[in-house]
């Protein structure tokens, strides 16, 4: 029972250290935002929990287990209903949401949704496309720009893009998105929403409470910067669901 816990605490330090640093390295190689805190937060207690894990009462280990296990339950539940498609390739258009850019160029987020876009466009020639993000701060050109001509430049015909370049938030790229193709479809219209896999749930229940007709399709996410997204997602997904 003894090596059990050491091993425990091996474990859970190692992890936590890992975490740590992961967090640091990204913080600085990525656009940071609230969930690069959450991780720091998270490793920083699974440190402490493992130097302090044997003067623990075994109660108490019972309660963080379960405490713990409710995130990973909504990370569980996220990552897999982002990874569910329906998308039938009849759809009218395609909505990307932004991500943030990097010196003025896509970061790796927003190249995977670009990129699934694309390979969903190559099977619906038919399709419209959508680009949604404005002027991110210090950046030289808003999201939707470096976005069109990340697919230009990929030989995704100009004429086939729209952009929407005034939106900052989730909410108003699918807001600002709606008006625009609204007009451009004044009887209907179905949608494919895009955007990375942890994303999907939320953007689509915002979109659906908007009234717009979306099938989701997820991107992948880059694993270097899985853990910060995840539990700013898990917060973002509870704050919705409580408020």
């Amino acid at each position: 029972m003894a090596q059990k816990a050491v091993f425990i605490r091996k474990a859970i330090f190692v992890v936590g250290t890992a975490s740590l640093i992961n967090m640091i390295v990204m913080y600085f190689l990525a656009n940071p935002h609230l969930g690069y805190w959450f991780q720091a937060a998270v490793s920083v207690f699974m440190m402490t929990y493992a130097v302090i894990y044997d003067r623990i009462p075994r109660r108490l280990h019972t309660v963080i287990k379960g405490v713990c296990l409710v995130p990973v339950v909504i990370g569980i539940f996220l990552a897999v209903y982002g990874n569910l498609s329906n998308a039938d390739y009849t759809e009218d258009v395609v909505i990307i949401l932004g991500a943030g850019l990097r010196n003025g160029e896509v970061n790796l987020h927003l190249a995977n949704r670009l990129d699934t876009a694309i390979a969903y466009l190559r099977r619906n020639p038919n399709a419209l496309i959508i680009v949604c993000g404005g002027l991110g701060v210090g950046q030289p050109v808003t999201e939707a720009t470096a976005m069109k001509r990340y697919l230009t430049e990929r030989n995704i015909a100009p004429e086939r893009i729209i952009i929407e370049d005034q939106s900052t938030t989730t909410y108003e790229n699918l807001v600002f998105a709606k008006e625009i193709l609204d007009r451009r479809f004044p009887g209907g219209f179905r949608a494919v929403l895009i955007t990375n896999a942890f994303h999907i749930y939320r953007a689509a229940n915002v979109a659906r409470l908007l009234g717009i007709n979306v099938n989701p399709l997820g991107a992948p996410t880059p694993w270097q910067n899985l853990v910060p997204n995840y539990l700013r997602e898990i917060a973002a997904v509870t704050h919705m669901w409580i408020f």
